[in-house]
């Protein structure tokens, strides 16, 4: 057992030790000279704002590759510690000098230069691995690029390395750990360390926070991209299903499957979807020249007019003279016993009442007495689609142990390999799709009887009398809610502690969402002086829902909320060990003299409460 156990990882860790000294050599002109010299001239810089300076020779897109790779040196490998980047391409700085010499030559374009991070289940064709955290496709890379990456390519952008994620996209154990792969270990959250990113793009969104990257690249399947986007305090958009290709990402499910966005700002993350998407059947991935679950029988096709640059919906007036309906079904948490904090729904109130005071009209759907229909298929949908969806990308793979095989390949590696793989949590979602009848038309016992097809058949209908259903009953242009609560601590014991989510809204009929900061829970002890309030240091965001391919509209009143509120501009991650970081300190102790008065005869001071 112990030989069985060391010769596959040690061929792996070979490999990814070799592929990290290449990485090393390639970035050593870029560690600071100064350990203590931390980069900040263009944090919280938009690409606009990049590109600006880079078409005035004030900036080359190597000098803002070079300032990125010294950041996460000190930041996230060193300092606090993120750990959201789980490696740096060798071809970064590379990429860099070749972007700049197209722009020396007259080319533009939005991202031309701009460095970009990935998320590890995302392929690159190049010398970086994509392993879904696992060291189970660890060894050789992808023999070629996704859709995605080799559109960011053909665009100029830099692909500056890959970030961690819930291993496996999230999708080994209902205890999983969100943040925590096998090869990257536990992402940390910006905002405070010892909180969770969320998942599973958790290492994109903390990233992108941490002004490690212009923007970044993340999957969702059912919250994925949203809610790390929630917990970091940055804007995420998870597309329709079918917007933005999956050839060449490792899949949960080509039913719910997307690749997404995380930026700064709503205009930040427009930009890269416009360039990611596939507006066409891409050749690669059927879904690209369809439609998402929920619109497939109603008689809607592909629109023939999807926009080739989303930045022109980018609206700071947005919110003018648009319907929105709110719903807070679900906040209150998922257990009665464990209710959501009175201030994170007070944090919700706050953000239903900036959308007013933009301009937008507030329909109370849970006061209409609209309910939404569930789509209560989904846990089949994605045990069944995994089972087989991952088989197939296996066959994609070579030179990792899981090359050609299937998801008992993937189960046997984890249980050859504990140490590695299973220090924390089990693979009981992989034992549960492994024993699955394989029939779309079979009944599943551990669904009472359901089968796959008609699992699809409720997602529809999720919807047709959800989202859809709302949007027309109301005249909407939107439905708005709170995204996740607010960021949990890491708690590699007792696993993540989820009191809400609102993803599943959109989830099973592949709808797209906007995700964006909001505001900051707080408490006001005092009725006498309300203004006191206690900050907890860890943002809440709201999210904007819409029917497939609505993301013109959605992005329109996303970035009205943004520029209303400018909530992330007044609140950065500031990296504190913990939140609060205030009120939380003792008192000042010193060694007692034997010539020192009594205590009792000193008068008694309060807690300080300095930082």
């Amino acid at each position: 057992m112990k030989r069985s156990l060391a010769t596959p990882v040690a061929r792996v860790t070979i490999f990814v030790l070799l592929a990290f000294l290449t990485t090393a050599a390639a970035i050593a002109q870029s560690t600071p000279s100064d350990s203590d010299h931390v980069p900040t001239r263009h944090n919280e810089a938009t690409i606009a704002q990049l590109q600006a300076e880079m078409n005035s020779h004030m900036l080359t897109s190597e000098e803002l590759t070079r300032e990125y790779i010294d950041r996460i040196l000190a930041l996230d490998q060193a300092g606090p510690g993120v750990n959201a980047v789980l490696q740096l391409n060798p071809d970064a700085l590379e990429m860099a000098r070749n972007a700049d010499r197209m722009r020396r030559r007259g080319a533009r374009g939005p991202l031309l230069g701009i460095p970009v991070l990935l998320k590890d289940n995302i392929d690159t064709g190049d010398r970086m691995q994509t392993s879904a955290g696992s060291f189970a496709l660890a060894g050789k890379p992808a023999v070629r690029d996704s859709t995605v990456a080799a559109n960011l390519r053909a665009a100029g952008a830099v692909i500056l390395g890959k970030t961690n994620l819930s291993e496996w996209a999230n999708f080994r154990s209902f205890e999983s750990i969100s943040g925590w792969s096998g090869r990257g270990g536990q992402t940390n959250n910006p905002y405070a360390i010892d909180r969770n990113p969320c998942g599973s793009s958790s290492g994109s969104a903390a990233a992108t926070s941490a002004n490690f990257t212009a923007v970044s690249l993340g999957t969702e399947t059912d919250g994925s991209v949203v809610c790390p986007a929630n917990a970091n305090g940055v804007v995420g958009i998870k597309p329709t299903i079918g917007l933005t290709s999956r050839a060449g990402v490792v899949p949960i499910s080509h039913t719910q499957d997307t690749v997404g966005v995380h930026g700064r700002t709503v205009a930040d993350a427009a930009t890269v979807l416009g360039i990611i998407q596939s507006r066409t059947f891409d050749g690669r991935d059927p879904a690209t020249g369809g439609v998402p679950l929920g619109w497939q029988g109603t008689g809607k096709s592909r629109p023939t007019t999807i926009p080739t640059d989303y930045t022109q919906f980018v609206n700071p007036n947005g919110l003018q003279g648009a319907r929105i309906g709110v719903t807070r079904t679900g906040l209150a948490g998922f257990d009665t016993n464990f209710p959501t904090p009175q201030s994170v729904l007070d944090a919700f109130e706050d953000s239903v009442q900036a959308l007013q005071n933009a301009g937008a009209t507030v329909v109370d759907l849970d006061a209409a007495g609209f309910t939404f229909a569930s789509a209560s298929g989904e846990t089949l949908i994605l045990l069944f689609d995994f089972r087989n969806d991952v088989a197939q990308y296996f066959a994609t793979r070579i030179g990792v142990p899981v090359a050609g095989g299937t998801l008992q390949t993937a189960i046997d590696f984890n249980n050859a390999h504990p140490d590695a793989e299973m220090p924390f949590f089990s693979q009981d979602i992989f034992d549960t799709a492994m024993q699955l009848a394989t029939g779309p038309d079979d009944p599943q016992p551990l669904f009472g009887g359901m089968t796959y097809n008609q699992a699809l058949a409720i997602d529809h209908l999720a919807g047709v009398n959800g989202i859809d259903a709302a949007i027309s009953q109301f005249n909407l242009d939107a439905v708005v809610t709170a995204t996740d609560n607010p960021a949990w601590s890491t708690d590699l014991l007792y696993g993540d502690h989820f009191l809400f989510g609102t993803s599943g809204l959109a989830a099973g009929p592949g709808y797209p969402i906007v995700q964006v900061p909001a505001a900051m829970p707080k408490f006001c002890g005092s009725p006498t002086l309300p203004t006191h309030c206690t900050e907890f240091g860890i943002p809440l965001g709201i999210s904007f829902f819409g029917t497939a391919f609505s993301e013109p509209t959605l992005i329109r009143l996303a970035s009205g909320f943004e520029a209303a509120t400018q909530f992330r501009a007044h609140h950065l991650p500031t990296f504190a060990r913990t939140a609060p970081y205030t009120h939380i300190q003792g008192t000042t102790l010193k060694p007692p003299h034997h010539d020192d008065s009594p205590e009792t005869n000193k008068t008694p001071q309060l807690p300080r409460h300095t930082l």
